[in-house]
């Protein structure tokens, strides 16, 4: 890793706290609609539309507020109320203003490693939200570039390092999900390093152990410190 220039970080459970809050809002959900399915039913076909609806909406708090609507009226067979449709609004806004919590180590890693490489961010999710969560938790000025993007494929990190004009094996990724900040990264000849967090979104689950020369994996973030020395 001596070559490394530049570090990106994913931002929803990286860097702050985010899928809890949309666990709370679909438990919400679910109690909404108990009179139709049980809480495992609704939640399976939430998930169901959310991934369905991907290659539509994104990743992010306006996708999923629409995936509600239309489990809502699959769930109930177009029978919910407009009170219903305004309720499942509701909940959608109450996301955008959801705290934003910084996970243990994120400022004190950030700092240490700013000014020695270019400290980037690489996410999925909604622009206008994105951009309001990193502005809000105060972490902007550690970086050099915020990279919102649609989907975190193998092409989609080769665009990013094109546009950083580096070499993969000069780029290094730290997230929580091993499916779209780990193995993609590993793929094109990156580094990458998995920081678990407790809750993870289904559609990022992988079910096979990574070995390999570029991959590590920490606890906690400020565990990497420790490999950049």
């Amino acid at each position: 890793m001596k070559n490394l220039k530049v570090i990106a970080f994913d931002a929803d459970d990286t860097l702050f706290i985010n899928e809890t809050y949309f666990a709370e809002t679909e438990e919400k959900f679910c109690s909404l609609m108990s009179d139709y399915l049980s809480h495992q039913g609704i939640s399976k076909e939430l998930f169901k539309i959310e991934i369905d609806n991907l290659k539509l909406y994104g990743y992010g708090i306006k996708g999923y507020i629409l995936s509600m609507i239309e489990a809502a009226m699959k769930i109930s067979n177009n029978t919910i109320s407009i009170e219903v449709i305004e309720r499942i609004i509701q909940y959608g806004k109450e996301l955008t203003e959801k705290p934003i919590v910084l996970l243990e180590g994120v400022e004190e890693t950030l700092q240490a490693l700013h000014g020695k490489y270019k400290l980037v961010v690489a996410t999925k999710g909604d622009l206008l939200d994105q951009r309001r969560k990193l502005h809000n938790s105060g972490l902007g000025k550690y970086f050099h570039h915020i990279e919102v993007m649609s989907d975190k494929q193998e092409i989609d990190y080769c665009d990013l390092i094109k546009r950083l004009e580096i070499e993969p094996s000069e780029f290094f990724m730290i997230g929580n999900s091993l499916k779209s900040d780990v193995l993609p990264v590993l793929a094109i000849g990156g580094y990458a390093a998995h920081i678990p967090f407790h809750t993870t979104w289904e559609h990022e689950k992988i079910d096979h152990k990574i070995v390999h020369e570029n991959f590590m994996a920490h606890e906690k973030i400020i565990e990497v410190l420790k490999k950049l020395k």
